[in-house]
């Protein structure tokens, strides 16, 4: 078994699995960021303090991309291991084999073996927390596309600004990837902020929105009306594409389920076989997916970084 961890930007979040496949986070430091030694150094100590000697890998779910070919990770929010052949190095400083994969794959992975998907051949995990994300998982195996990209949703200039013509624009607001109009811009928390300020000249924080949303109060009732509109289109797009039996979501917006319901709804309205029983469900593991599915890697089948 592995010792699993869950690195962000953040944070580093380590735990160990119990026998019925769950990880509980037993620790988390603060994520080095621009020294690679403190970096794998952060990793050692927590093996060293809370391991006890008790597993024969590493298991790293990671906010970033894993080239399949080259085993170096594209994470552009931790300077320190951007483009390292980060499992090689944690591997000569533990003396543990090291399997690493991107957050979102590990999440879709946690969700169809032992969370709210299990069972299901083709499930496609989608995370809408800071901004948006996803995986792909068929016959309990995660997909690993060209150069470790798959289920990228978030990131192409995909966003209909006008919300299929039911406002006059939202704006097209610059990606982090570099590109103008992707759907991460404005699916997550920020921006469902981007949206209320957007709409109506006011700065509130996506938490803040949701509550009035129950409230049913009316500026909050439209942001969210005009989020579900411009998130609604791609997804039944990834539904048509893929044909996941059911989509786990995760990250934060994920922990209003009657929010995830209402989405639900508009997307199985534009997909193109029309289903009674919900594709979005709230996913089991949603705070803790990618330290669920790391300890679900087989390094025999994951085609990753290993």
């Amino acid at each position: 078994m592995a010792y699993c961890f869950d690195i962000g930007g953040t944070n580093i979040r380590f735990g160990m699995p119990t026998s019925t496949g769950e990880v509980p986070v037993m620790a988390s430091v603060p994520t080095p960021q621009g020294s690679l030694d403190a970096f794998t150094q952060a990793i050692a100590d927590l093996i060293e303090k809370y391991g006890n000697n008790k597993h024969n890998s590493v298991a790293i779910s990671i906010a970033g991309i894993v080239d399949p070919k080259t085993n170096r990770v594209k994470v552009a929010n931790i300077p320190a291991i951007d483009s390292v052949d980060i499992g090689s190095v944690l591997t000569a400083k533990t003396g543990l084999p090291t399997i690493i994969a991107n957050d979102a794959d590990c999440l879709a992975l946690a969700e169809a073996s032992i969370g709210s998907a299990a069972g299901a051949k083709n499930v496609f995990g989608l995370i809408l927390g800071t901004g948006v994300g996803g995986g792909l998982v068929i016959n309990g195996e995660i997909v690993v596309g060209a150069y470790g990209a798959t289920g990228e949703l978030g990131h192409g200039p995909v966003v209909d600004p006008t919300a299929a013509g039911t406002i006059p624009s939202v704006g097209h607001y610059k990606c982090g990837c570099g590109q103008v109009g992707c759907l991460d811009t404005i699916g997550g928390a920020r921006g469902l902020e981007r949206i209320h300020l957007s709409l109506h000249d006011k700065t509130l924080t996506s938490i803040d929105v949701v509550n009035a949303w129950m409230q049913r109060e009316e500026e909050a009732l439209r942001t969210v009306e005009v989020w579900s509109e411009l998130l609604a289109g791609p997804l039944a797009m990834v539904v048509n594409l893929l044909g996941p039996e059911t989509m786990p979501v995760g990250g934060g917006l994920s922990s209003n389920t009657k929010l995830i319901a209402m989405l639900d709804k508009k997307v199985r309205a534009r997909t193109l076989i029309r289903r009674e029983a919900p594709v979005l469900v709230p996913a089991k593991f949603s705070r803790n997916g990618g330290l669920v599915g790391a300890a679900h890697l087989q390094s025999s089948k994951y085609r990753g970084a290993a």
